[in-house]
């Protein structure tokens, strides 16, 4: 300690000489002076107090004792670069670095070099100024790093990666870390989402833990006790694998629940104090979020798969099974079986929704009791099942119905009230009665239909009658298909005009389809052929792609159209997810979400479902538009209309079409317009065909009117086309 003292009063005579030092010594800051050996010659009290060490024990040693460990070895070397060159990269400048204090702590700090030259030898004294920083750095870093996730978890990047994403930028913060996402899987199974560093023996030691009830109740009062449960009992392991010491801390939902752990691990011997714990505890909020996307995403997947109320199958799941059956090889044989309650919607009404939801979950327990281990259970609509019998004949089948039917028959007990529940069930068999997983439903579902009208409570065999009423019924089924997978569907676009200043308000897209053999196959047809082939839904995105794709192309183009209109069905409107395949789209074609309007029909509107309801809502939160088609057509209850997340509304055109001339229809559509004013909507009026009705619907005050008068359905072409026509005769005017 005296030596180091003697030499730097014998070396740095000059300096100390004026009095700087001593003025120095008492800053702020940390300061740190080097000679042209890179010797500290001078270290002030804040830079003990940054790096842990006392003045004496650095004096006269090399200043590479108090750089990161990675940065040690070439330091020499590049001070004395910019000595021998003068090529100044590092003086003037400043920059944050990270540097490990003496207890083993990774210190953020914001540096500045300056130099000095003492005359009379020229002698040149490197001066650092070290302003620490660490919690506003960790601060700082935490900040960047959870815009950097919610960015991430608005985009198409997986969860996995994302957890990845959080664990290499924590590894950052504190360098030699391994950083681990862990999830508490059902049964409190821990299983690794994200540890890509981590060494694959602890991961695997690790996965095979279960903690116990105790173990979460000690999470969920103390989350830092995780540190414990991933670390003790693996110490060892760890250590043969280069790991010292472990940060962690349970991650705990707003309602108590523990849903994962993250942790830190240390390559670095040294223990240090708590800067680790404080990023550790940084990270977990968005972590958590993570976690609970990943969730999110888990259900959705099952939601696209399952019947949430009694956990069967879907009906678009249960056509992938059959798919599978049908394409087995060899002398395949299974039976299908649809069973639909009779007079559901009369127990609903007796008993409410609630006990409804009980009474389908207490048939679906016994459903699944009386069926043997291999059938393939499927909830297809609200009161409609299917089973699948593989590797089933037609006695079997029919025995199988018969014990079914009995089973399902005794009463059920619903809430103190006794229900005496009625099937009315269709089989149809593979290979005898249809030839696809399509057929085979519907050929199941109108032997269900003969039973409802001759005799409930029974069952039905497909018959080569009822399957060539099916076969005509469903003939444009696979034509329609092969139209959708080659792309020979089209949309056309009719104007849509705003009632006072002339001016596009938007358009409607309607589906058309021209078959080379079938000729012209009008909507109504093909779309209730898609209904009952299950491909409506696929007709539905179809259409929401185009129309995304049309947009862009018209702008493209300096055609505006400022929304288009697509109508979707009931079975797609209930999916958890189209919400976000609509933010999809239209990130995708980067659009506005004000440029696409969502069309139901007053049924879909009044649906009760809860699903439907979500959805709705979702899609209105995104600003996305939400009309209500055919209103007046249906049973609309005003009190639920109010309630509904509705931007616009149309009158059907069959009110349009006697306007003129019938009383009632003028009175009906001067309320629904008055109602629509009232309610913040607007109201389109489709049909218009007349001079005389558009006059009488501007009188009503009626906001856009939709008809032949303006235009018929248009190609996109003969849309722009129309657009420029309108106005280049508004500037000639």
């Amino acid at each position: 300690m005296k030596q180091n003292t003697s030499y730097f009063s014998h070396r740095n005579h000059s300096l100390s000489g004026t009095g700087a030092l001593q003025v120095m010594h008492g800053a702020s800051d940390g300061v740190v002076v080097i000679d042209e050996h890179n010797r500290i010659v001078f270290f002030n009290a804040a830079a003990e107090k940054l790096w842990g060490y006392s003045q004496p024990e650095v004096i006269g040693h090399n200043v590479s004792m108090l750089l990161p460990a990675g940065m040690r070895d070439e330091h020499d070397a590049f001070v004395d670069r910019n000595r021998r060159t003068g090529i100044n990269t590092i003086i003037g400048t400043s920059r944050e670095i990270r540097f490990e204090n003496r207890a083993g702590d990774y210190v953020a700090g914001e540096l500045a070099l300056s130099m000095i030259t003492l005359q009379p030898d020229g002698r040149k004294y490197y001066l650092a100024t070290i302003k620490g920083m660490p919690e506003e750095s960790h601060r700082r870093n935490l900040q960047a790093l959870q815009n950097t996730v919610f960015r991430a978890l608005s985009t198409d990047m997986t969860v996995h990666d994302i957890a990845d994403l959080i664990c290499r930028e924590t590894e950052t913060f504190v360098p030699d870390t391994v950083a681990v996402l862990m999830l508490v899987e059902k049964g409190h199974r821990l299983r690794i989402l994200s540890g890509a560093s981590f060494p694959r023996r602890y991961a695997a030691a690790l996965e095979n833990i279960t903690l116990s009830d105790s173990d979460i109740a000690t999470l969920a009062h103390d989350p830092a006790q995780a540190g414990t449960m991933v670390w003790k009992s693996y110490s060892s392991l760890g250590r043969s694998l280069g790991l010292h010491h472990c940060r962690a801390s349970a991650i705990i939902s707003p309602e108590g629940t523990v849903k994962g752990i993250f942790a830190l691990f240390s390559r670095n011997p040294r223990q240090g104090t708590d800067g680790p714990d404080r990023i550790v505890n940084g990270c977990l909020p968005f972590c958590g979020v993570v976690i609970e996307q990943h969730e999110a995403r888990q259900h959705i997947a099952r939601l696209a798969s399952y019947d949430p109320l009694t956990g069967f199958l879907n009906r678009s799941a249960v056509q992938g099974v059959l798919e599978k059956l049908v394409g087995q090889p060899g002398d395949n044989q299974f039976a299908v079986l649809l069973l639909n309650i009779d007079r559901f919607r009369d127990i609903n009404e007796a008993l409410g929704h609630a006990n409804g939801d009980l009474f389908l979950q207490a048939l679906a327990a016994r459903m699944r009791a009386l069926s043997p281990v291999g059938y393939i259970l499927s909830r297809s609509s609200a009161d409609e099942f299917i089973i699948v019998l593989p590797d089933t004949q037609h006695d079997t089948a029919v025995a199988f119905a018969a014990n079914m039917l009995q089973g399902l028959t005794q009463p059920v007990e619903i809430n103190d009230n006794y229900i005496v529940p009625s099937f009315s069930v269709g089989i149809s068999m593979f290979p005898d009665m249809g030839p696809d997983s399509e057929s085979l439903i519907g050929l199941a579902e109108t032997a269900m239909r003969r039973v409802k009208k001759d005799a409930r409570g029974t069952y039905r065999i497909a018959t080569p009658v009822l399957q060539g009423t099916a076969r005509d019924r469903l003939l444009p089924g696979v034509p329609l298909r092969e139209t959708l997978d080659r792309g020979l569907l089209h949309l056309r676009y009719q104007p849509q005009v705003m009632a006072r200043s002339g001016q596009l308000y938007g358009v409607e897209a309607l589906a058309r389809w021209h078959h080379p053999h079938l000729g012209d196959i009008f909507p109504a047809r093909f779309m209730a052929v898609a209904e009952d082939t299950g491909q409506i839904d696929t007709i539905g995105i179809w259409a929401l792609e185009k129309a995304c794709r049309q947009i862009v192309a018209w702008d493209h183009d300096a055609i505006h159209v400022p929304t288009v209109a697509v109508s979707l069905s009931a079975g797609l409107l209930r999916k958890r997810q189209l919400p976000e395949m609509i933010v999809r789209m239209l990130e995708t074609y980067q659009l506005a979400p004000q440029r696409l309007t969502v069309e139901m029909t007053e049924n879909v509107a009044m649906d009760e479902n809860g699903d439907t309801m979500a959805a709705l809502r979702a899609i209105r939160t995104l600003g996305v538009g939400l009309s209500m088609d055919d209103f007046c057509t249906g049973f609309s209850s005003l009190s639920r209309l109010a309630r509904l997340p509705l931007s616009e509304i149309r009158i059907d055109h069959s009110f349009i079409t006697d306007l003129e001339h019938n009383a009632n229809a003028q009175a009906l559509t001067t309320a629904v317009v008055g109602m629509g004013n009232m309610l913040g909507m607007t109201v389109i009026s489709a049909g218009v065909e007349t001079e005389a009705q558009k006059t009488l619907l501007e009188q009503l005050h009626c906001d856009v009117m939709q008809g032949l008068l303006f235009s018929h359905p248009l190609t996109a072409t003969e849309l722009g086309q129309w657009v420029q026509d309108r106005r280049i005769s508004k500037t000639e005017i």
